[in-house]
Formats: structure tokens, C-alpha cells, sequence
């Protein structure tokens, strides 16, 4: 692919996914609740899954999410129910954890699960590709290693911006030392990943 191209496709993936939607509070949330070393899990499930839209997109496979609308829907209400079961587990989660110990983690599978669950679970996220890509290539004729490109593209800018959301709430996480920060703190980030499912209950 031509270059320009490739960097017409990034700016615009980079104000998208920059923008703080369901995924990204649900990634906050969790971070500021529970730290980032377990969080990688959700993060790659959620490369994976925009990786997952974008091949759809590229190879004009928007048929696919028609015909197989049953299972979409399907992991849609899954992930919800299980974004609200994080909610709940971290507006109801202890406050007296002593200094350097925290709360259980979730296995890197639920995360993982959860993780594909919201972006699956968002048809918008194909949505913005179909609407994207023809303005920058021609999907009839695109290549392999076009599409190749395109997801190395994809990747390296969501990678960044993830990770940049991730140290940001790491550092809001340190300055909550008293009971009462973290119990504020659990308090919104329960009322942030509720609000994260309910956005993506809400969406077609």
C-alpha cells in the first residue's frame, strides 16, 4: 500500500480509538481497580478482536456479521453480563488490603474472554473500518499484503494508544492510598465499567 495511505488510515484509527468508548473505560476501570500487571489479557483480546473487524472489512466479508448475527449478539450479552459482574466485584471489593497486597485477580482467561466479548461485542468497530477504508483503498482488489500492512498499521497504533491509557490510570492508582481514595476509587470504577456495558447494551 502506498504510504500516505497507510498514514491517512492511522491518524484516522488514532482519533477513533483514542476517543474514550466502552473499551477503553472498561481498560481504565480495571487498571485503577486492580493495577495493570493482569490486565494484558483483556488488552490482547482486544487486538485481536479489532484485528478480527478489520480483516472483515478488508475482504468485504460485511455478509459474515449478517449471516452469523445470532452469535454476535450473542457475545454482545455475554460480555455485558460479565462487565456487570466486574462492576459489581468492584463496588462491593475491600478497602483494607494492606500495603502491597491486592485483591484476587481474575484468571488471564475471563480476561481475555472479556476482553473479546466488548469488541466483538461492537459491530461499530467494523462499521468505522467499512466506512474508512474505501475512501483510502480499493477493497476489491486489495492484496495480502495489503491487508498485512493495514493490521500492522492497525496494531502499532493501537498498542500505543492502549498502553497510554494504561499508564495513565497506573499513575491515578498510586495516588490512592487512604481507604477512603480507594473506596472512591472502586466506587467509580464500578459506575465506569457499568456505564462501559450499558453503552455497549445500548448499541445496534
Amino acid at each position: 500500500m502506498h504510504p500516505t495511505s497507510l498514514l491517512i488510515f492511522a491518524a484516522a484509527l488514532f482519533v477513533a480509538a483514542g476517543s474514550p468508548g466502552p473499551s477503553i473505560a472498561a481498560l481504565v476501570a480495571r487498571v485503577i481497580s486492580k493495577g495493570f500487571r493482569d490486565v494484558f489479557p483483556f488488552l490482547l483480546a482486544m487486538w485481536i478482536g479489532e484485528g478480527i473487524w478489520l480483516s472483515l472489512a478488508v475482504f468485504g466479508l460485511a455478509v459474515v456479521a449478517q449471516t452469523f448475527h445470532f452469535a454476535f449478539v450473542v457475545v454482545k450479552w455475554v460480555g455485558v453480563a460479565y462487565l456487570a459482574y466486574l462492576a459489581w466485584k468492584m463496588w462491593t471489593a475491600p478497602v483494607d488490603a494492606k500495603e502491597g497486597e491486592m485483591p484476587r485477580e481474575d484468571s488471564a482467561i475471563k480476561l481475555f474472554f472479556a476482553g473479546m466479548a466488548v469488541t466483538l461485542g461492537n459491530p461499530k468497530i467494523m462499521m468505522f473500518y467499512l466506512a474508512l477504508l474505501p475512501t483510502i483503498i480499493d477493497l476489491a482488489s486489495v492484496s495480502i499484503v495489503g491487508w498485512v500492512e493495514l493490521t500492522a498499521t492497525m496494531a502499532v497504533v493501537l498498542v500505543a494508544i492502549d498502553l497510554a491509557w494504561v499508564l495513565a490510570a497506573s499513575q491515578a492508582r498510586k495516588l490512592l492510598k487512604s481507604k477512603r481514595a480507594m473506596k472512591i476509587a472502586n466506587r467509580i470504577s464500578a459506575t465506569t465499567m457499568a456505564g462501559a456495558a450499558a453503552a455497549i447494551a445500548t448499541r445496534s
